[in-house]
């Protein structure tokens, strides 16, 4: 299935009020009952429009699960992008991108966690929010290791895309929600002991 987001979702006039009090609603509703166990038809009762109404706005429900979980995502990027804003060096960035990506994520887990679930469902089919979301955090990586690079912290013969990647797929299990699921009792351990296993072999 193909996540339909933005304003391809909309079938109606940009009405973005009546657009965003639906998201909030589907916010609630998904928080309490679930997204799976959730229809199209139980949202508009609960919020008080016809079905037919809510489709001028959404495709699918899968739609509107989908905008849920980019402002979720946005959310953790924003924490994970002021965690290692202000970090002195490149090998701290890498410590502390491991760190706050494994913390948000975990904290979504443990305190919303029927919105967790829209997360996980997202990350399973990969629908185009996570692939966003996975893009920016290979983009970030990226910018470490070439700050690394620079100013002489990091080796620079192991080709880039090759580092990246070999970083990103350790990160990966904190990164996507389907499988964070099933870390998190080792996660504390992990953010930092495979930094700590990724510095080593980075350095030059």
């Amino acid at each position: 299935m193909n996540e339909d987001m933005n304003t391809s979702t909309l079938r109606g006039p940009l009405d973005h009020e009546i657009r965003d009090q639906i998201i909030n609603a589907a916010t609630q509703h998904f928080g309490h009952y679930g997204y799976e166990k959730t229809t199209v038809s139980d949202l508009a009762k609960a919020i008080g429009f016809s079905k037919a109404y809510i489709y001028k706005f959404f495709d699918s429900k899968q739609a509107i699960g989908g905008v849920i979980c980019s402002n979720r995502l946005a959310m953790i990027m924003q924490i994970v992008e002021a965690a290692i804003a202000e970090a002195p060096t490149a090998s701290e960035k890498v410590r502390r991108l491991f760190r706050s990506i494994s913390e948000a994520g975990s904290d979504l887990f443990f305190h919303d966690r029927k919105l967790y679930d829209i997360a996980a469902v997202a990350s399973r089919d990969l629908w185009p929010s996570v692939k966003t979301h996975e893009l920016r955090i290979r983009e970030l990586i990226q910018q470490i290791v070439l700050e690394g690079r620079q100013s002489g912290e990091f080796e620079r013969k192991t080709p880039l895309d090759e580092a990246v990647n070999a970083i990103f797929l350790m990160l990966r299990p904190y990164v996507n929600a389907a499988q964070l699921q099933y870390n998190l009792d080792t996660a504390p351990e992990a953010v930092v002991l495979l930094p700590a296993l990724i510095l080593r072999s980075l350095a030059p």
